[in-house]
């Protein structure tokens, strides 16, 4: 393994630091404080400097006006976007469009190409994604109840979904829906895509995250499908491919987002060190001279610096390996990653005493926005579990008197 940065892959994330500390992080507040859905126009505006820069989507094919960056050089950008919480929408790389337009390159025809892939992947539209639901366990997809049946040329969707994000402003859906309820319980759901203007469509609420409802990219919506009705060619794959479409979405993604997080770490280790420095006790103390706060920075700049080295490891992986040979890494990550930024946040909202739960800093945006890091995507104990029994079968002895080696 050799995790040295190309050159070329270098000069993007210095141009890339350079264009959030020049035109990103001055508006950072005003845009956080006004809301994704209000700032809309500054938002563009700030698309189209990144556009113009030559750095729009890291992660899309050159063929899609992207810079066709392979998975493990595109999770060094994603560490530096994810330094800002606007960063991965300027850019073109958000969840969930990124994961969406994964799955249309792969599986989508030619017209579903043209209508939603194009305009995804030019950032003229946004799209969601719509799997959990309210009523059966996130952590086990196979237990979906929403349906789609056939009628004539169409599909007629009835059932409920939350925790959709980014569905408040998004031009359409992926639904995965249940569309044979006696194949095995892998191959009953299918992927359609549902515009959200079709009528059946129904965006209830934006679901409020500590009182925070959020709006537009910002945002997670429970959605209400009352005989959506589409064409049968709205299909994404074959009939009953959703589950196995799914894994294919999620493995990369788990990537992007670990690398995301890991950018939020620096953000709030440099929020904390920072605040460490300048805060005085007294005439001549400082925060950062007490030993509790100098035991915090070493053990969180330890514990960023092993989640990355995992996460590199886990890219590097898939890369040259594929996704099955990176499965107990990706879950490794999954959880470890999350649990590290949920500590390096704490740390530094609480070196920042009463101003770190305000949201005069990105700190409360942060904390707030992810610490569902470790229960979306799978919560961290199933992952736990997953790696635990992939390792224990290792030490299986071959037989009852054979003892485990």
């Amino acid at each position: 393994m050799d995790f040295q940065t190309p050159p070329a892959t270098a000069a993007i994330l210095q141009r890339i630091r350079e264009f959030l500390a020049r035109h990103v992080l001055p508006q950072e507040a005003a845009i956080l404080r006004r809301g994704f859905g209000e700032s809309h126009d500054d938002l563009q505006k700030l698309r189209a400097e990144v556009k113009a820069a030559g750095l729009w989507g890291p992660q899309l094919a050159t063929s899609l006006g992207g810079l066709g960056l392979p998975l493990l050089d595109h999770g060094l950008v994603s560490e530096v976007l994810g330094y800002s919480p606007l960063g991965h929408y300027l850019f073109g790389c958000q969840a969930p469009d990124a994961g969406n337009i994964e799955i249309l390159e792969k599986h989508g025809t030619d017209e579903q190409k043209t209508a939603y892939l194009g305009p995804l992947a030019a950032g003229e539209i946004r799209s969601c994604f719509a799997m959990t639901e309210p009523d059966s366990a996130g952590s086990n997809p196979t237990l979906l109840s929403c349906a789609a049946r056939r009628e004539g040329a169409h599909y007629v969707i009835d059932g409920r979904k939350w925790f959709t994000s980014s569905a408040d402003g998004a031009a359409f859906s992926i639904v995965m829906a249940i569309t044979d309820p006696s194949a095995d319980r892998h191959s009953r759901a299918t992927m359609i895509i549902v515009p959200t203007g079709t009528p059946g469509f129904r965006l209830v609420r934006n679901i409020p995250i500590f009182g925070h409802a959020g709006s537009g990219y910002d945002s997670h919506a429970e959605i209400a499908f009352d005989r959506c009705k589409v064409p049968i060619s709205n299909r994404l794959g074959p009939e009953g491919m959703g589950f196995v479409i799914a894994q294919e979405r999620l493995g990369p993604g788990r990537i992007h987002h670990c690398m995301r997080w890991l950018g939020i770490c620096r953000r709030a280790f440099d929020m904390l060190c920072d605040r460490a420095n300048r805060r005085l006790l007294a005439p001549d103390k400082r925060l950062a001279d007490k030993q509790i706060i100098q035991a915090w920075i070493a053990e969180c700049k330890a514990k960023i610096e092993a989640a990355r080295l995992l996460t590199l490891h886990a890219a590097w992986t898939i890369d040259n390996h594929g996704f099955e040979a990176a499965r107990e890494q990706v879950s490794l990550i999954k959880f470890y990653v999350a649990e590290v930024m949920g500590e390096v946040l704490d740390r530094s909202i609480q070196a920042h005493g009463a101003l770190g739960i305000t949201d005069d800093t990105v700190l409360s945006f942060f904390y707030t926005r992810e610490r569902g890091a470790r229960i979306y995507d799978g919560p961290d104990e199933v992952h736990k579990m997953v790696v635990a029994r992939r390792i224990l079968r290792a030490y299986q002895p071959q037989s009852d008197s054979e003892p485990a080696q």
